[in-house]
């Protein structure tokens, strides 16, 4: 599929109507424009000349009539380009942003998200544009070349040839910037997406800038960035900036000899004083027409960079993709399986995060995993609701390979509470039922008191409808978290997945936690992520994970005894007189 063809794909028919009316009234308005100087010649050379009053009003009322015509024209043509561009811009938007909520987490990965912002914004912001300008001008500037080159022709076909020598050097200049241009242009879209990076990651981390005082070396990395972005945009349009004073002297150039030549046939009585100055609009006609062209065609080239980039988007197959047929569409319990699953971020047998895993999990079990930094334990849960796919080896779900399933019925079967505690623009409640859209108020505020957060909710002066910042930024740590843990719960899922979910409360919250979720939840799976032993020593089994391997599993008991690695955690935690257990931010 073409480029174009791919960037129009599923344009509504009411913004097609309009890509379609808008070239279509623009010609009107050419053909009105064209009409005018005839008529103005024929007023001057015989109106004027004989002092004919009456020939004067009327042409000059027809003349009036013609602009307003033109002038008609040319806003209707407006109004239609733009509500197409607009529809356009909205379309290509949606599809994007579909698209990419289709991507696994390597997908989005491979272009990063700042990179994905530039091109939900900039790029279609760019695009929008340029289409605007074709369904405009691309038929305007076109047809006016043409006809105005008829007109001068017929008025004086000597005088013609001056003006027409301005066209090879005009469409010369802009072969040879625009040949030069569209490196320099993906140059600096590149450097948007950098700036864009770094906004981002400071604003995600405001709170670190502010506790360690880093707010002057974040600025200085912004300004650098900021300049990169000036110098690559000041360098690729600097043949842009190059190229309107060149055109603007060619075309007055033209002037000058249209109006020695033309001046030098009237005064010799070659030519009436109407034609000449009709000439000299249709020269103006022409060559504004010209440069027009020839604005549009360095635009082409300019969003050439990111019209490439949102067809990479468009073109990116998502790594997890839904089954062609017979999906499976009930998972009937809880129960998991690692058969020898192996996993790489980059898929390349020689850097696996994961290896050779091995385990079995029956339902309603609660399952602790413990390991230090980097061991992989996050990316070994991942594997579960298909967030990632393993790189060998099969995970099974209620008996069935996760690859079986319809990834809505899976993952609404998976609820994972992450490291990363996200909440969204929008109230407590309009946050909770993200779990479940048909929650009853009842329900809420049980999966609230489960998750230790009905009491500080009911302590906000607008309860459950008190609006979070974005992100939640009016909330403690430890809130999110029990907030996070409660939207979950609404799931009502088979799986429960928490990882090192409850760090950032106290070990007495945590303890209620884990007991109301027994209660509200026993036959659910209950998988326990955490630093903590104290977190899961009441687990069914313990998985320790070391180096992306299963090193030991067992009971608390278990483990101490025959584990080594879980044993010298469990000690370097009871030496440090409970300290380690302790925390919180309530």
């Amino acid at each position: 599929m073409s480029t174009a063809k791919k960037l129009l794909h599923g344009l509504e028919k009411k913004y097609v109507v309009n890509a379609v009316f808008s070239p279509i009234v623009m010609i009107g308005e050419v053909c009105v424009e064209v009409i005018i100087p005839y008529i103005m010649k024929d007023l001057i050379d015989i109106g004027i000349h004989n002092k004919d009053l009456a020939y004067v009003l009327k042409f000059g009322c027809i003349m009036i009539a013609l602009s307003l015509l033109s002038l008609t024209f040319g806003v209707l043509g407006t109004k239609f380009s733009t509500y197409a561009a607009q529809g356009f811009a909205f379309n290509l938007r949606k599809r994007l942003f579909h698209k990419i909520q289709g991507f696994s987490f390597s997908n989005i990965d491979k272009f990063s998200s700042a990179s994905l912002i530039t091109r939900l914004t900039t790029d279609v912001t760019m695009t929008m544009n340029v289409f605007r300008m074709l369904i405009h001008m691309c038929v305007r500037s076109p047809v006016m070349l043409i006809a105005g080159t008829i007109m001068a022709f017929q008025m004086n076909a000597d005088l013609a040839l001056v003006f027409l020598i301005a066209i090879p050097v005009i469409v010369i200049s802009i072969l040879l910037i625009a040949s030069k241009a569209h490196p320099r242009f993906e140059k600096m879209m590149k450097k948007f997406d950098s700036m864009n990076g770094r906004i981002q990651e400071n604003l995600i981390g405001i709170r670190i800038v502010k506790a360690y005082v880093r707010g002057e070396y974040e600025e200085d990395k912004f300004c650098k960035s900021a300049a990169e972005v000036r110098d690559a945009q000041v360098h690729a349009e600097k043949l842009i900036i190059f190229m309107m004073p060149v055109m603007q002297m060619v075309m007055y150039l033209s002037m000058l000899g249209v109006m020695w030549f033309g001046g030098n046939q009237v005064i010799m009585g070659k030519m009436e004083d109407g034609i000449l100055i009709s000439f000299f609009t249709y020269v103006i006609q022409v060559l504004s027409s010209l440069m027009f062209l020839g604005m549009v065609f360095v635009s082409l080239v300019m969003v050439k960079a990111s019209n490439k980039r949102i067809c990479e988007v468009l073109d990116e197959d998502a790594e997890i993709k839904n089954p062609t047929h017979d999906a499976v569409m009930e998972v009937k319990d809880g129960s998991i399986e690692f058969d020898n699953v192996s996993f790489s971020y980059n898929k390349k047998a020689g850097n696996l995060v994961l290896s050779d895993i091995d385990l079995k999990i029956q339902s309603g079990q609660v399952v602790g995993i413990i390991g230090g930094t980097g061991s992989s334990k996050t990316t070994l849960v991942s594997l579960i609701p298909r967030l990632y796919d393993a790189f060998r080896g099969n995970v099974k779900v209620g008996g069935v390979d996760v690859r079986n399933y319809d990834l809505k019925v899976l993952r609404d079967s998976v609820s994972m509470v992450l490291q990363k505690n996200v909440l969204f623009t929008g109230t407590i409640k309009e946050n909770l039922k993200w779990g479940n859209e048909n929650a009853t108020d009842e329900e809420i505020v049980q999966a609230c008191k489960a998750a230790d957060a009905d009491s500080f909710i009911s302590s906000f002066p607008d309860g459950y409808e008190t609006e979070l910042g974005q992100g939640g930024v009016n909330v403690s740590g430890g809130q999110k978290q029990r907030l996070c843990i409660a939207r979950a719960l609404l799931k009502n899922p088979k799986i429960l997945i928490l990882d090192d979910s409850t760090s950032a409360v106290d070990t007495a919250t945590e303890t209620r936690i884990r007991t109301a979720l027994k209660k509200l939840a026993p036959s659910t799976t209950k998988i326990i992520i955490a630093q903590r032993i104290s977190s899961v020593k009441d687990a069914d089994v313990i998985f320790v994970l070391d180096d992306g391997k299963i090193s030991g599993y067992g009971t608390h008991a278990q483990l101490l005894k025959s584990n080594k690695i879980y044993k010298e955690v469990f000690e370097s935690q009871q030496q440090g007189s409970g300290d380690a257990d302790l925390g919180g931010d309530e």
